[in-house]
């Protein structure tokens, strides 16, 4: 029997998009059908750099396309934009899935669900690229959820506060007003395939903070002082707001937590 550690390792090294949707989806079914074991047959090697697209090339944030939604290039630059923060979030769920060890079944549940998700709502982004003469890779693009990953290797704590609970939630503000400049623009169709990943997401950052309380909980640690102070050690961004206040507190976000991010 195969384990599930060296099947996510597999999927986490495709380059090939195509190729790495299939295989998460065939490592959900194998895992739902228990073909594979939590056996650790080797302990987690480092991930630099997961598996993307060799023609992608990676550049500083400030050198990626403009995303302007009123005109056609700005479109397909903001579906290319989007299209990698999913696929690196495959790349995130899949490492989480690999790197942690002995933590409940669930855990690997929840976070192959997310792969899974995450995989759908690719594909649905490169659909719109190809229908616009674009694939995945053929604009640069910036590396900064996976260099929070990198960060966080060592402590599924420190991953689980600040990948899905920052990184991740920061979609949940940004989404809403990205939806309404493209309805002002005409694009329905685009519209409606960000509301289902505003809604799946919403669903990952619980996952995301579910976990982050367990452990929290394990390790006897508060979890808003925990998270703020992670927060101020790691993250080095700006905190933009408005946050989406009814998104956040779906996804476990606490008033006192929100208060104090306004304060941040």
């Amino acid at each position: 029997m195969n384990t599930l550690f060296s099947t996510a390792y597999q999927c986490l090294q495709l380059n090939d998009p195509t190729e790495k949707v299939r295989a998460v989806r065939q490592l959900s079914a194998q895992w739902h059908t228990e073909q594979l074991s939590l056996t650790e047959d080797s302990s987690a090697l480092m991930v630099s750099l997961a598996g993307q697209p060799t023609s992608l090339k990676l550049v500083h944030p400030r050198d990626v396309p403009k995303r302007r939604v009123q005109t056609a290039q700005g479109q397909i630059a903001l579906l290319h934009a989007i299209a990698h923060i999913e696929f690196n979030a495959i790349n995130l769920a899949l490492d989480a899935v690999y790197r942690f060890r002995q933590l409940p079944k669930a855990f690997y549940t929840d976070w192959i669900r997310v792969a899974v998700e995450e995989a759908y709502h690719y594909e649905l982004l490169e659909t719109e690229l190809n229908k616009r003469c674009c694939h995945y890779g053929d604009l640069p693009a910036h590396l900064g959820l996976w260099e929070m990953a990198v960060e966080t290797a060592n402590d599924v704590l420190e991953r689980m506060a600040l990948v899905p609970r920052v990184m991740e939630a920061r979609g949940l503000d940004a989404t809403p007003y990205i939806m309404q400049r493209l309805q002002q623009a005409g694009s329905a169709e685009l519209v409606a395939i960000l509301q289902i990943i505003l809604q799946d997401e919403i669903g990952h950052v619980a996952i995301g903070t579910r976990w982050f309380h367990y452990l929290c909980a394990e390790r006897g640690l508060a979890p808003t002082e925990t998270f703020l102070t992670l927060l101020k050690k790691h993250f080095t961004g700006k905190l933009h707001r408005p946050f989406n206040l009814e998104a956040r507190l779906t996804a476990g976000f606490t008033v006192e937590e929100l208060n104090l991010l306004e304060q941040l």
